[in-house]
């Protein structure tokens, strides 16, 4: 008996989970996805959440769930049935009774510049400004460059098996790497097209005025990216109008989105963010585009001002993307919500030189909400799931209506040990498998 019967033969002793199209995860890392890539198949015995029970007081008590089968074809899903209440004569995944969540998505990452599946990095660090680490930058990333192609596709393996299916990646655009960043992330992530979606910021790193990179910009802005990126406009780049003007312009004259990294206090950080609404405001192709990338400066300010903002930001379509720090200021993520004010999270690093964290666990960052803000009870647990999914959406809306997943949704998902959403977001249990576009790109087993 060789290693694919031998594990065939447990995992149907164990229930049968993916009992006739899933190879072994050595397999996997081999080959990228399964043999089943593109085939019509029914994913049988998934759970999935039906509503909410309620107590005498209207409060949600817990998440009623059922199993059901799942026709998938052309990588969207076709129908839903209750298990077994219909035959099949094509090919069927058995989900072993595991819970079905939207897939996850890593909207904020790194992958150009890791030490991931190298060496561990904890050195000291001489300083810990913006400024001090573009100086460190400068000297190691021509030895970053060399293998970052091979790390780039190692760091897509560990967000697909965290249930990860799409990643918003930044890129150093920069006088010391050139365009080097963005030629190795695209030859990665055309490597990787059949296992994770993708965009591209391309981000600044050293500063736009600080280190002369419009050029770059605009050169990287005719290779295929998605966003232009900033930096900290007044305490990098020294001249908060010139820098945000450039990037503006350059997100315009070639029709691109805008996503900046704005680390900066609130003293000069609320400026720069009012200096963005105006401009997109005056500029409609930025509206639904534009996002602020960790915002801390938000963070800062009273109340009354956020909200302000956050009707602002809300009615412009100016995003927020959040790695849900700890051990600094803590983000408003709940106002952001209340004003309907997008909010995405992301990875941000992965072991390199600005951390040595970062498991691309966006469930773990739901957790990490529902921990920070004191959300313990089922409803407002199975709330937290949001910040991880496409368009914040949730298997059962409010009033407990199933509105995920539908006929005609992308089959991109993933499966968990849990009863539901908010056991899920608490406990943040293995992704049992992850799938992107109706292909298994991951399994545990």
């Amino acid at each position: 008996m060789n290693r694919k019967q031998f594990l065939g033969l447990t995992t149907a002793a164990a229930g049968g989970l993916f009992m006739t199209s899933f190879n072994s995860s050595e397999e996997q890392s081999q080959k990228g996805s399964d043999k089943t890539h593109g085939q019509e198949f029914v994913l049988i015995n998934v759970l999935l959440e039906d509503g909410f029970d309620y107590n005498d007081q209207g409060q949600v008590r817990f998440t009623k769930t059922s199993l059901y089968d799942l026709h998938i074809a052309k990588g969207m899903i076709v129908s839903i049935d209750i298990a077994g209440t219909k035959s099949y004569d094509i090919p069927k995944i058995d989900g072993g009774k595991f819970l079905l969540l939207p897939g996850f998505r890593d909207m904020h990452i790194h992958i150009d510049k890791t030490f991931y599946g190298e060496r561990w990095y904890g050195e000291h660090k001489p300083g810990r400004t913006v400024k001090d680490m573009i100086d460190l930058e400068r000297r190691i990333i021509p030895g970053l460059l060399v293998k970052s192609v091979e790390k780039a596709e190692m760091a897509i393996d560990l967000m697909n098996s965290q249930g990860t299916y799409f990643a918003r990646c930044q890129t150093n655009v920069d006088p010391t790497s050139g365009l080097k960043s963005l030629e190795n992330l695209k030859i990665a992530l055309e490597n990787k097209k059949n296992v994770i979606g993708s965009e591209i910021v391309a981000f600044p790193q050293h500063g736009i005025v600080y280190s002369e990179s419009e050029a770059l910009l605009r050169e990287a802005a005719q290779l295929g990216v998605d966003f232009i990126g900033g930096l900290d406009p007044t305490t990098v780049d020294g001249n908060m109008e010139k820098s945000l003007d450039i990037m503006i312009q350059v997100a315009l004259d070639y029709n691109k989105g805008i996503d900046i990294h704005l680390h900066e206090g609130a003293k000069t950080g609320i400026p720069a963010i009012q200096y963005i609404l105006k401009q997109v405001e005056a500029n409609k192709a930025l509206q639904g585009r534009t996002y602020i990338s960790h915002g801390f400066a938000l963070g800062q300010i009273e109340a009354k001002e956020l909200a302000v903002l956050s009707e602002q930001m809300s009615a412009n379509g100016v995003g927020v993307i959040s790695t849900v720090p700890l051990g600094r200021s803590m983000m408003p993520i709940p106002t952001f919500y209340k004003h309907k004010v997008s909010v995405m999270t992301g990875t941000d690093s992965i072991v390199d030189h600005w951390q040595p964290f970062g498991s691309c666990d966006m469930l773990e960052k739901a957790k990490h909400c529902a921990e920070l803000y004191g959300w313990t009870d089922e409803l407002r647990l199975s709330r937290a799931l949001q910040i991880a999914t496409k368009d914040q959406i949730l298997p059962l809306s409010e009033n407990g209506e199933r509105q995920w997943p539908k006929v005609g949704d992308s089959a991109d998902f993933v499966l968990v040990k849990a009863s539901c959403s908010a056991e899920a977001v608490a406990r943040t249990p293995d992704r049992e498998a992850t799938f992107y576009k109706g292909n298994k790109v991951y399994t545990r087993v």
